[in-house]
């Protein structure tokens, strides 16, 4: 836990103690530990991957889809010699860590790197650029109202803002909110019972055959309502974007709109990997999940203590829960954090992505951002683990470089 009050001046804010924030510190204490003083972290957690850890146990994910070379630590082969005497809970085909064994390694990785008190507990409600001493700065603010001056800031905060399908926005009925909720709602952990209750689950990806199995298991009858087939692939997004296979032709592309397309269909919507996929035809088989595909809902009303769900196809079903698993998306002008730098520093927005150098900066500030808003630079697995290693190579070059290192005028 941090034990040091706030300081009121830092060179480097992140805003963020994910495991993307963890793997940028740990690649610069690898390339200049001095710099261990000169940076702090802010997440309301107080510690190091708290909103990821409570994600994976809401929704009972057994283990990760990003093989064990994918991790925070800057040596790729650290977690596999961390699994030496576990190797049970590395799942094939490609040593996809378990939950536990992630949660366990990045554990180690904050000891190895004395990281253990370096998140402060607090909540940043605004990144206020402003000018200091005649040099221009941000002011870090919290929601208890304290503050701090940072030279630098890296938003590394994931800010992925759910989707919600148009047909929710529709509903006039008023409805209990634990009814229907978004699978960021979900906590698995905190439903004992749900025998007797039929649920349908919107979405065709990872987190839907989730939920959905861990519907089943506390006795519900569950349907799937999948708006194409629903598709089997290991990964979200072909091994080729982790290197210069397809990154190198995505460089290429000089238009920002040709790139988002690029990032679009190299995720293109949901998928489940071959292991969930098994487990759920076999649910289907023995009649506990119903799977809709080429499916949409058109309209929800609840009434009578229950949903009627209008699909396509004229057909109406009633269910007990919805549960929305419609994925996230990233969208700058929806991220509060980034309202008053965008007012001072404009750049351009692509669908909600915004153009950054590469350094990860937006243009023209000390302002860079880490995961899902910076696809057009990193590439489409930019939200992931991979792609937490691929900012952090570029932030670390720009943050660490020697005219970055001169004297604060801070004591």
């Amino acid at each position: 836990m941090f034990d040091r009050p706030l300081p009121s001046l830092i060179d480097l804010a992140i805003v963020g103690a994910g495991p993307q924030a963890l793997t940028l510190v740990t690649h610069i204490l690898q390339k200049r530990q001095k710099f261990r003083n000169r940076f702090m972290v802010l997440d309301p957690s107080g510690t190091w991957l708290e909103q990821w850890r409570h994600q994976f146990k809401a929704q009972e994910i057994p283990h990760l889809r990003s093989p064990a070379v994918h991790h925070p630590d800057p040596d790729p082969y650290s977690l596999r010699r961390f699994a030496e005497n576990r190797s049970m809970e590395l799942f094939p085909p490609y040593d996809l860590p378990g939950t536990e064994l992630f949660e366990d390694f990045c554990g180690e990785v904050v000891k190895k790197w004395e990281l253990t008190d370096r998140v402060y507990p607090g909540k940043v409600s605004q990144v206020l650029p402003i000018q200091w001493s005649q040099k221009p700065r941000f002011q870090i603010v919290l929601t208890d109202g304290s503050s701090l001056i940072a030279r630098r800031v890296v938003l590394a905060t994931g800010a992925a803002v759910p989707n919600i399908p148009q047909w929710v926005e529709e509903i006039r009925t008023p409805y209990p909110p634990s009814s229907l909720c978004h699978s960021q709602q979900v906590d698995l952990r905190l439903i004992k019972d749900l025998s007797g209750e039929d649920i349908v689950i919107v979405g065709g990806g990872l987190t839907s055959g989730h939920l959905a199995m861990g519907a089943l298991k506390r006795g519900a009858m569950v349907t799937l309502v999948v708006r194409r087939q629903l598709r089997e692939r290991l990964f979200d997004a072909e091994p080729g974007w982790l290197g210069p296979k397809y990154l190198k032709g995505f460089e290429g592309e000089d238009c920002w709109y040709g790139r988002w397309e690029m990032i679009k269909q190299a995720r293109d919507g949901g998928s489940v990997t071959p292991a969930l996929m098994l487990q759920l035809r076999r649910a289907a088989r023995q009649g506990k999940l119903r799977i809709l595909e080429n499916t949409e809902i058109l309209g929800a009303v609840w009434k009578d203590e229950q949903w009627r769900v209008r699909l396509n196809g004229e057909v109406s079903l009633m269910f007990n829960r919805i549960w929305l698993a419609t994925g996230t998306q990233f969208n700058g002008h929806e991220d509060n954090l980034l309202t008053d730098v965008l007012r001072i520093y404009r750049t351009e927005m692509i669908n909600g992505l915004p153009v950054l150098d590469e350094n990860l900066r937006i243009p023209g500030s000390q302002c860079f951002i880490m995961g899902g808003l910076a696809a057009l630079i990193v590439g489409p697995v930019a939200r992931n683990l991979s792609g937490g290693r691929m900012a952090s190579d570029r932030l670390v070059k720009a943050i660490i470089k020697p005219n970055t290192m001169l004297p604060l005028g801070i004591s």
